[in-house]
């Protein structure tokens, strides 16, 4: 690397007379005056002179055979340099007769656009998949009339430069011969045959039924302004029996060609007889007819070709639909197989998975519950929630017995298996959902707070807190972070797991579980409109 970085700050005058030196060392290298303690320097200093000679010769190589591309597509002009090696650091040109204004310029690691040819801004693209290999080339878009022609691709490496000629031929195929009768001449028919949009310039061939070539008469090619040739050729049929005649424009790059025929009827060459005149004025009448008859048949073929357009599209749009139906039924098919390997999944070890209330379901029994909506709408509506506030306060303060709970269970209480309900909590800014199991060796009324123990899952305004609390104290408070509060809750009671489980039923999403809890009494589910602290329990 030391000796790479000098060799690259020479100039031509000292690297001239770098090679000098090292020659004169050759020469003292083989002479036995010399000392042996420095043979070792020369041979390394002979060795960076070949890999400096070596390393500055490259060479460009171009397509063996023109490009060839059709008028209006892309054309891509390759070149590569030789020995492979990289030309990110390369100054690159592509031009036409001159250097400069060039056709694209690359250096410095970008396209130069100052010295750019007018007619190429905007349709050249450089290609540099392969430039960490030497290999480059020039995307020319929407080929012109005027691309057609030599290109030389330029690389400089400081004072090193080498280029290559890449051909590209542009091919126009211009529109189908159209051959019309011109009216007799020279005791025969003149026929003519004209094309357009052709480049470059075509090459005009008359030829009978029997294929047999015809001497054009006279010919005349001409370019519009885009450059694309225009061609009319005209020819005499003295030979009534020809029948048809074909007139063939011929592409000279690329051999494809494009006919048209004309029938000649009999009757149209001149004669000389009596008849002459007669068939004078026959023949404007025999034109209409055959006008006629061509228009009716273009007319049919024009109908039939709309036909078979419309059956073909048809087709396809059948085809189109039922690809389309097939993907669908298939993607439906997939989502069905992993919807359902998923679920064998989930039921494998459903009590590890808090996901998929849905599924959870199907392990539980669905409790016989009744909620009293008429309290629980009263408090949802905004313009009767305060004076129903009101009301349950008033109602508690007189009714120290109840507990205001608003879920009735219509069934034999909880003391063993799986169940769950489900309870819509809506837009109710302060509620209180969970279960309250009645103590054991306790007196007094069945609605009296002080034999029950509530675990339970409280919101007051947006904060929320899990509480497990009987008369005595409070076991468990922990702050819950919820970023979307529920609207419905379903509530998975497992008495012999001693689990008892919140979900989203609308998200899908866990929000809470008394794990290892230690039942001793019946179990009775529990809802309320207000917070626990301001429960029947701050009144005794």
């Amino acid at each position: 690397m030391v000796f790479r970085k000098k060799r690259e700050r020479l100039l031509p005058c000292q690297s001239e007379h770098f090679m000098l030196s090292l020659s004169a060392l050759k020469k003292m290298v083989v002479s036995p005056d010399y000392p042996p303690a420095g043979f070792l320097l020369l041979l390394l200093l002979l060795q960076v002179s070949t890999w400096y000679s070596s390393a500055s010769r490259f060479s460009v190589k171009g397509p063996a055979e023109p490009i060839m591309v059709l008028l209006g597509a892309d054309a891509t002009l390759p070149c590569q340099l030789s020995p492979e090696q990289s030309a990110a650091h390369m100054h690159i040109r592509w031009y036409r007769n001159q250097l400069s204004p060039a056709v694209f310029v690359y250096q410095n690691g970008q396209e130069q656009g100052g010295e750019q040819m007018l007619e190429y801004r905007g349709r050249t693209e450089f290609v540099r998949d392969s430039m960490d290999k030497g290999g480059v080339a020039l995307l020319i878009q929407h080929v012109r009339a005027s691309d057609h022609g030599q290109y030389w691709c330029h690389f400089m490496d400081g004072q090193n430069s080498q280029e290559a000629i890449v051909e590209l031929h542009v091919i126009g195929l211009g529109s189908a011969p159209h051959v019309r009768m011109m009216g007799p001449e020279n005791g025969g028919i003149r026929v003519l045959c004209s094309a357009d949009g052709w480049f470059p310039k075509p090459r005009v061939q008359w030829s009978d039924m029997m294929g047999v070539n015809l001497q054009s008469l006279s010919e005349f090619q001409t370019q519009d302004e885009d450059g694309l040739f225009c061609v009319e050729a005209s020819l005499v049929v003295t030979d009534s029996s020809l029948g048809n005649v074909t007139c063939c424009i011929q592409n000279p790059l690329s051999g494809q060609e494009k006919a048209s025929a004309i029938f000649l009827p009999e009757p149209f060459f001149p004669r000389m007889d009596p008849w002459k005149a007669a068939l004078a004025g026959t023949v404007p009448v025999l034109m209409l007819f055959l006008l006629g008859i061509s228009y009716t048949g273009w007319r049919k073929h024009q109908a039939k070709e709309r036909e078979v357009k419309k059956k073909q599209r048809e087709s396809r749009e059948r085809g189109q639909m039922k690809n389309e139906k097939e993907t669908a039924l298939k993607a439906k098919e997939n989502l069905k197989a992993e919807l359902e390997q998923r679920k064998a999944l989930y039921l494998t070890d459903w009590r590890k998975a808090w996901l998929y209330p849905d599924w959870r379901k199907e392990k539980f029994k669905p409790a016989n519950v009744t909620i009293n909506q008429e309290i629980h709408q009263n408090n949802c509506d905004p313009e009767s929630k305060e004076n129903f506030r009101e009301e349950t306060q008033d109602l508690s303060l007189s009714d120290k017995r109840g507990d205001c709970n608003l879920i009735t269970l219509n069934q034999q209480d909880f003391t063993s298996g799986r169940h769950y309900w489900e309870v819509d909590i809506m837009d109710t800014d302060e509620w209180t959902l969970g279960i309250y199991e009645k103590l054991t060796g306790e007196s007094g009324l069945s609605t009296d707070l002080q034999k029950k123990k509530f675990r339970v899952l409280e919101k007051k305004g947006c904060k929320c807190r899990a509480l497990i609390c009987d008369p005595q104290e409070i076991s468990l408070e922990e702050d819950l972070k919820i970023e979307k509060y529920p609207q419905k809750i379903v509530i998975f009671l497992d008495y012999e797991d001693k689990d008892i489980s919140f979900y989203d039923m609308n998200q899908g999403t866990h929000i809470f579980s008394f794990t290892q809890e230690s039942f001793t009494g019946s179990l009775y589910p529990y809802f309320n409109i207000k917070s626990m602290e301001h429960s029947p329990y701050e009144q005794y």
